[in-house]
């Protein structure tokens, strides 16, 4: 029931967070940082030995002038606090606007750059939030993000370390058939995660009322693009499994805007309530279909909980009863790798935390289970949070390079 600011606009930028102080400080603590942000609610950061200043919410990179804006609060952060940074922290994609810049400026002033992997940046924002130290557990849950593995990233658990974010546990990864237009398109996720669930023969499943959503030839064009891998990304996004979901149950098969098939699906508890819950397995076996995955120790295989969907949808379950077992499920799978990980502290972060039901649902059953949930309240958890992330992982390079001379 507690507030949760979703985007940092004036009057709350550029307040400052201010950092936990450790008996293991070293000079590296003091330098300053600037921090570029991700590529979709875009904000920036500077950070110094005390605090870090975020920036107003700039916006979508996708635009001349949101690009511009971008540079100008860059400028006038720095200008403002009179600060020069020592290093620049981006994000890993090398495609993203924000992070070509951060290697420009830093080619130019001749300053470390450092790349910091989404969902790192996500978890140690929220850490530097709610002050905590290692060791932590984070669920870093969300549409996407750069893989160091090549895939898309975006349903992942961490063990943090104070040296180390170390990935011990992800969703199991399916195919998004056309890339970024399956994200803009839930039934194209919904097919990808049924072609990893069943395989080519998902596409010849007549009952399923997903297929009718595509002409002869469109199935045919996403079943040759399926079975090769061709334009057809792994990812293990726990936003694109909301996406799936949606599809599946009719809610949502095209998208307007960003989230609006998540949002569906949270719109579809209201007035229900109960503990009812589909399965989820933890496992450490990998599937014939998914990438080998070195960076992952266990997988979070959501097969069973599509299978009982699918089995309610065809006894045609309410809406609202499938949408309360499939967060139920999640929040009880957040419990179950707590459980495996045997961490007390459990950082919520990343856009699938906006979702309120799931946020409190997860920090019940936590706190049930005797652990101790902490989540985003005056960052955002989405991207507009990533900035300040970018700073603390900064933080943590600098003092590592330090040691090491």
């Amino acid at each position: 029931g507690r507030e949760q600011i979703l985007r940092r606009a004036r009057g709350y930028a550029p307040l400052p967070v201010v950092h936990r102080r450790n008996e293991s400080s070293s000079p590296a603590d003091g330098a300053t940082v600037l921090a570029v942000g991700a590529h979709l609610k875009n904000s920036i950061a500077l950070g110094g030995a005390d605090q870090t200043f975020l920036s107003q919410h700039i916006g979508d990179l996708e635009t001349e002038k949101a690009y511009t804006a971008f540079r100008r609060v860059t400028a006038d952060l720095q200008t403002l606090y009179e600060a020069t940074p020592a290093c620049i922290a981006a994000d890993a994609h090398p495609d993203y606007l924000s992070t070509k810049f951060a290697a420009e400026l830093a080619a130019e002033g001749g300053l470390p750059l450092i790349s910091v992997q989404h969902h790192v940046a996500h978890l140690l924002s929220c850490m530097a939030e709610n002050e905590l130290a290692a060791p932590v557990l984070g669920v870093s849950w969300d549409g996407t993000g750069y893989g160091p593995d090549g895939t898309i990233w975006g349903g992942e658990f961490f063990s943090v370390s104070e040296t180390a974010c170390d990935r011990v546990a992800h969703l199991r990864p399916f195919r998004l058939p056309g890339g970024d237009r399956a994200v803009k398109e839930p039934r194209r996720t919904a097919l990808g995660l049924l072609h990893e669930l069943y395989g080519d023969a998902a596409l010849d499943q007549k009952q399923l009322p997903l297929l009718r959503e595509f002409s002869r030839n469109e199935l045919a064009t996403l079943r040759s693009m399926l079975n090769r891998g061709v334009n057809s990304p792994l990812t293990s996004s726990a936003g694109r499994l909301f996406d799936a979901v949606a599809a599946l149950m009719g809610l949502r098969q095209r998208s307007r805007f960003e989230g609006q098939a998540a949002m569906a699906l949270e719109f579809a508890l209201h007035g229900i309530a109960g503990d009812q819950a589909y399965d989820f397995e933890l496992s450490d076996v990998q599937f014939e279909r998914m990438a080998s995955a070195p960076h992952s120790k266990m997988v979070l295989d959501w097969a069973p909980m599509i299978e009982g969907i699918l089995a309610d949808l065809s006894c045609d379950l309410p809406a609202a009863e499938i949408a309360l077992k499939f967060h139920n499920a999640l929040a009880d799978a957040i419990v179950f790798v707590a459980k495996w990980a045997g961490v007390e502290r459990v950082a919520l972060t990343g856009g699938c935390f906006q979702n309120r039901y799931l946020t409190e649902r997860a920090v019940r059953r936590l706190r049930q289970e005797g652990f101790r949930p902490y989540w985003h309240q005056r960052v955002p958890p989405n991207d507009g949070g990533i900035a300040l992330g970018q700073v603390m992982a900064a933080r943590r390079e600098l003092k590592r390079r330090s040691q090491c001379v």
